[in-house]
């Protein structure tokens, strides 16, 4: 299955060879229930998206026609399964809206997947964009819903982001969360081993005051065993 985007072949990229280009504009959109949605002007806005996504975006697109590239930003650990019915239909209607076939048909079928899925190949031509994953490739049925799309359109805001810096930034953070994560592990890790050891030095230090005690006990018993031999043998003696 292929969607065909305006995607050159990718570059590396770095804070100073990035240039933002003001004429480049990109749409959001607030969804009924508070999420951010947002796409490209065009074609040439798609290519940056494209590439510089971020894994908690899920990718729209009309099945097998050319429309926008619809993206929906999932917040805290939320994940594509929990995505809820009218935040889905939100998308999936924005989408078919921005299709310029798709949105004169009374339904279209629409694509969604995890922007990270999106496959680029260098034997691809420009604009050709695969998957990694086809089977995680979602698929579903929208009709013409008017009164959302409306209900978006009073949310829309026109930006323009340096995607470069904002991917960068949010890899920062995963870096430094990953850092904190494990920090806090290595510190616990370190508070059960000293748990621990104490545990063990003071069952080391129980066993020591028994086997000291036990050692005292029999040294009685052998002092008063002594003890009667002795006044035994004085005894016979006497007589």
């Amino acid at each position: 299955s292929f969607s065909y985007l305006s995607f050159p072949r990718p570059k590396t990229e770095t804070a100073a060879t990035f240039r933002l280009d003001s004429s480049k504009m990109v749409f959001y959109f607030t969804s009924r229930c508070g999420h951010e949605i947002y796409m490209g002007k065009d074609k040439y806005e798609n290519e940056d998206l494209i590439k510089y996504g971020l894994p908690n975006d899920v990718w729209f697109h009309v099945d097998d026609l050319s429309s926008a590239h619809v993206y929906l930003r999932l917040q805290g650990d939320m994940t594509i399964n929990d995505i809820p019915e009218d935040l889905l239909l939100d998308c999936c209607a924005l989408v078919k809206a921005n299709s310029i076939v798709g949105c004169k048909r009374n339904s279209v079928y629409v694509i969604y997947t995890y922007w990270k899925n999106l496959k680029k190949t260098a034997d691809m031509v420009d604009g050709q964009v695969s998957y990694h994953r086809p089977q995680n490739v979602r698929r579903c049925e929208v009709e013409k819903h008017n009164s959302i799309v409306n209900q978006l359109k009073k949310t829309k805001e026109e930006r323009h982001p340096n995607l470069y810096e904002e991917q960068q930034a949010y890899m920062r953070k995963v870096r430094e969360t990953a850092k904190e994560r494990h920090r806090a592990e290595e510190k616990e890790k370190k508070r059960m081993a000293e748990e621990a050891r104490k545990k063990r030095e003071a069952h080391e230090k129980i066993f020591s005051v028994e086997n000291i005690k036990i050692a005292d006990d029999y040294d009685d018993e052998d002092d008063d065993e002594s003890e009667g031999e002795v006044e035994g043998g004085d005894f016979d003696a006497f007589f």
